[in-house]
């Protein structure tokens, strides 16, 4: 059975507190497993979250910055040491080739296992994977940053009254879907569009056309919500969103399920994210994520 779904290892920013380890997410899609900003004590934090290894085929790291890629010395070095049997590919800024380098070789280990770099230097497609497109779209941050999409292509539902009315069943049905058309019937007279499932994850960043370009029409939008409405100032200074700037995003993109993440260790309410998140017009399923949360990516619509 497929499972798509959200892991959340961490949600803090700059700094963690007793109840926030650094960044840290995986998603599990149909048998992948992409981890995004490994932070530091990811390692640890996937073993408290039942997360291996070997569940990991991708990592995607939006920015090096500490708290979105400090982990990334330990989870490479427990892939090798747990001997992953598949090839896992990084992605990650190019200009960032010098910090990626030091983290993967941080200190002494024995590399088993295929890694792949695959850095990042324009907008553009990565990787298809698992029948997914994976893209990244530049982010507006102090340091180069980029955001990650996975798309998954539309596919076609047959409809079982109408197939019935006219006169189409048993293998029939599997030769229209490859054909076309059946007898002066098309397929679109019995099915119709049954659309793709779409995520996204935008971290660091201020309101730019990539966050945009990201959040469009996805069922499941993970984005960071570093501070409140009334520190906007500091979010725009710093190269971060608010709760409400992050939520009119989401709502502007029609987006089916929110997740907030990246809070400033200066708040103490999570609740005052989503009540500002619901007070910029969002009316889609909505989360406030803490650590170690799972998050079902909604079922098609």
């Amino acid at each position: 059975m497929s499972v798509r779904e959200l892991v959340v290892l961490g949600t803090a920013s700059q700094v963690p507190t007793r109840h926030r380890n650094h960044n840290g997410y995986l998603l599990r899609w149909d048998g992948q497993g992409i981890l995004f900003d490994p932070g530091e004590g990811t390692q640890r934090q996937m073993l408290r979250a039942g997360v291996a290894a070997h569940d990991l085929n991708r990592i995607c790291v939006t920015h090096f910055h500490g708290d979105h890629s400090l982990g990334l010395a330990g989870v490479i070095q427990r892939i090798n040491l747990d001997r992953v049997p598949h090839e896992v590919t990084a992605h990650y800024p190019k200009s960032g080739q010098h910090f990626f380098d030091r983290l993967r070789y941080a200190t002494a280990y024995r590399e088993t296992v295929r890694l792949t770099e695959a850095p990042v230097a324009a907008d553009g497609v990565l990787a298809r994977t698992g029948g997914c497109t994976l893209e990244a779209r530049r982010l507006s941050h102090p340091v180069e940053s980029y955001g990650y999409r996975l798309t998954e292509p539309d596919g076609r539902r047959m409809l079982p009254d109408r197939l019935a009315a006219h006169g189409i069943k048993g293998p029939d049905v599997g030769r229209i879907q490859r054909e076309g058309s059946l007898n002066g019937v098309s397929l679109d007279d019995v099915s119709e569009v049954r659309r793709g499932q779409r995520f996204a994850f935008v971290m660091d960043t201020r309101l730019c056309d990539g966050v945009h370009a990201l959040a469009d029409g996805c069922d499941l939008l993970v984005i960071e919500s570093t501070f409140l409405d009334e520190d906007e100032q500091l979010a725009v200074e710093h190269g971060h969103l608010t709760a409400g700037q992050a939520a009119a995003v989401a709502r502007d993109a029609g987006v089916r399920h929110l997740v907030l993440t990246h809070f400033s260790q200066r708040y103490s309410d999570p609740e005052e994210f989503e009540r500002q998140a619901r007070a910029a017009g969002y009316e889609g399923e909505l989360t406030v994520a803490h650590d170690l949360l799972r998050v079902p990516v909604p079922k098609r619509r």
